[in-house]
């Protein structure tokens, strides 16, 4: 079982080829420039949904000319079971990151969360099982754990889904355990706690509350917290993430076929997040003065989350390298380049 910079030393020496799913996206762009700057193949697909050229034309920027020409990109949904056989063919890995996100837009529209987080998920399976790839990772969520009140959240425990996000989120799981139970198809689920990172957008209807807290701050716009502040999430910085999916990417076979929590282990109030972003702003020159204007509860959400990462720390040798405020130290100067 190899720690994360034994990991990073074995990829840069050996050469595989990757395909990331939604791409284009926050935590899709993420994971492509860690595999381009360690020397790695990969095919990317996405159909621009929620993901974004401008994200690709950064990471291009951000790795050697010679790393970027080990990139092919393939414009397609996941929804087209044919064009996910074809992206699959002769991949090493996969690691399916494209769903439709967002709890308040699974409410508004089930019906497109359950073609792009179900139909879709269970073709780029199929697709990944019949080309006999290695290992199929898949970006799980915390909402699967529902209405369990118990802190902190242990893989084990769930309750009931409270969002049709969280539902679709939860039948990824269940067939992923099928498909090893009938198939012996090998997959591992990571349960992602709230990612934030650089290329996360902040604008938009169901923007994430760090991107879209720090671009208000910047334009000093007024900060909206739903409910009374005391809400908690265990906020995690998305180099966490890449750490996680390349570790379980190369996990050894007895951590295969399991779903793991992501995260920090650790919880923060959005009082305590408010604070913490503005000072981080204050340290890169940008004051922000105003008072934050408290609304409703929104509906669906979970009261407070925090995992327990002992069984990713125990079976994938996963380390958190940031904390939440080391991850606002480190993104929070991007958004102010932008």
């Amino acid at each position: 079982m190899q720690n994360y910079l034994e990991l990073q030393s074995t990829l840069q020496n050996k050469k595989y080829k990757w395909l990331i799913s939604g791409v284009a996206g926050f935590i899709g762009s993420n994971l492509l420039e860690a595999l381009l700057l360690l020397n790695q193949e990969v095919v990317g697909i996405d159909n621009f949904s929620t993901g974004r050229k401008v994200n690709l034309d950064e990471v291009k920027l951000s790795v050697s000319a010679s790393q970027w020409n080990n990139f092919e990109f393939i414009e397609m949904d996941i929804t087209d079971a044919d064009d996910c056989v074809a992206a699959s063919s002769n991949i090493d890995f996969i690691l399916h990151q494209a769903a439709l996100g967002s709890v308040p837009r699974s409410i508004k529209d089930p019906i497109n969360s359950n073609a792009a987080n179900i139909s879709g998920f269970l073709n780029m399976l199929v697709a990944a099982k019949d080309n006999n790839v290695k290992s199929f990772i898949y970006a799980a969520s915390s909402s699967t754990y529902g209405d369990h009140p118990a802190l902190p959240k242990l893989e084990e425990n769930i309750g009931k889904p409270l969002s049709p996000y969280a539902v679709t989120k939860y039948v990824n799981e269940l067939y992923a355990d099928v498909f090893f139970n009938t198939y012996n198809f090998s997959s591992i689920g990571l349960r992602y706690f709230n990612v934030f990172g650089k290329r996360q957008d902040p604008n938009g209807a169901y923007a994430a509350v760090i991107p879209k807290w720090i671009n208000a701050m910047i334009q000093n716009e007024p900060i909206q917290i739903n409910g009374d502040g005391q809400t908690s999430r265990d906020f995690c910085y998305v180099k966490n993430v890449i750490q996680a999916n390349l570790l379980a990417a190369l996990a050894d076979s007895h951590a295969q076929n399991q779903v793991y929590n992501v995260a920090v282990g650790d919880r923060t109030s959005l009082e305590e997040l408010f604070f913490y972003i503005q000072n981080v702003l204050k340290s890169n020159g940008v004051l922000y003065s105003c008072q934050p204007i408290y609304a409703d509860f929104r509906k669906g959400d979970v009261r407070h989350s925090q995992a327990s990462i002992e069984k990713a720390k125990n079976l994938l040798s996963y380390s958190p390298s940031h904390s939440i405020l080391q991850g606002l130290e480190e993104v929070i100067p991007w958004y102010v380049n932008k």
